[in-house]
């Protein structure tokens, strides 16, 4: 009887322990649970988090990849015109040497300055641009100079407005060498101060008249306002106040727009490109020749078939 008993027991404490240890299972497999819940709430916390550090890495160095790309497009233009003004001193006679072409060079800016036509650049709105438009203004500056130097008719060439103390004076000595010994009337007064209202011709690409032909008892002035500026019609404005004649370059005259991908048309050209076309319209006596070689293509214009025909 003693020993039915004590395998009673046996059995039924057999049979107990298998349920105690699914209890335990269950209660683990629970906390197992709970921890894979609560790492992958912690890894979806972190994986939010290092998106966004990922975002704003990416943001940043696509910034630093625009602003490259814009420096080595400057430099790959400034390069190329670097070239190009080798090439042209290349093309002189080599019969002549640098000393005696830079004699013959400044006689004709002297000549020039006595009885040349005069052009002058308003620099009177540096206000209106930012310090990066000023400085392509200064570069502007200096290829201007550098056309008027191998121009075989150049001009007397003014820069008025321009203040000693003010960032384009800067910009002109640190980016132009030799700018201080540049053969330039330069001067603070104002463009409407120097000259007789009745001999200056303001040039605007917003003016209604076409600029015809160059005289040599007219005064040339050229807005100093680079294409980025979003000021529109600053110069067209104030020379219209002041009460002077207005004239722009005969484009419409001349060209016609040209299909591109980017349906982009501008009539708006830097100060040494319109400088660039009044020296070969001097040279040639055609708007057609000037106009064709002076206007870029990506500024989507031609010259037009009817105007060659005529």
């Amino acid at each position: 009887m003693n020993v039915d008993i004590q395998l009673s027991e046996k059995s039924s404490s057999c049979e107990e322990q298998p349920q105690k240890l699914q209890h335990v299972d269950s209660v683990s497999d629970m906390m197992e649970l709970l921890n894979i819940d609560v790492e992958l709430d912690s890894s979806s916390a972190n994986r939010e988090e290092s998106a966004l550090i990922c975002s704003k890495n990416v943001m940043r160095k696509q910034r630093n990849w625009e602003r490259r790309l814009e420096a080595k497009k400057s430099k790959r233009k400034e390069e190329k015109l670097r070239r190009r003004q080798n090439q042209q001193e290349k093309d002189v006679d080599p019969q002549f040497s640098k000393r005696v072409i830079k004699a013959i060079t400044r006689e004709r800016l002297e000549e020039a300055r006595t009885s040349g036509p005069r052009l002058c650049v308003d620099l009177s709105m540096t206000d209106c641009m930012s310090h990066k438009e000023i400085s392509r203004l200064a570069g502007q500056i200096r290829r201007l100079y550098g056309s008027n130097k191998k121009a075989l008719q150049p001009f007397h060439l003014f820069l008025s407005d321009l203040k000693k103390d003010g960032l384009l004076y800067r910009e002109c000595i640190r980016m132009n060498d030799g700018f201080l010994n540049y053969m330039i009337d330069v001067t603070e007064e104002s463009w409407i101060d120097l000259f007789p209202s009745q001999d200056i011709v303001y040039l605007s690409p917003d003016a209604s008249e076409a600029l015809e032909r160059v005289d040599e008892d007219k005064v040339y002035i050229l807005g100093g306002l680079v294409d980025e500026s979003i000021q529109k019609k600053i110069s067209y404005t104030r020379a219209k106040e002041l009460g002077v004649y207005m004239a722009r370059l005969p484009i419409d005259e001349y060209m016609v727009k040209k299909p591109n991908p980017k349906n982009f048309h501008s009539k708006i050209l830097a100060i040494n490109q319109v400088f660039e076309i009044l020296l070969k319209f001097r040279d040639t006596g055609n708007w057609i020749t000037a106009l064709g070689a002076g206007i870029p293509a990506g500024k989507g214009y031609v010259v037009s078939s009817e105007a060659v025909q005529r």
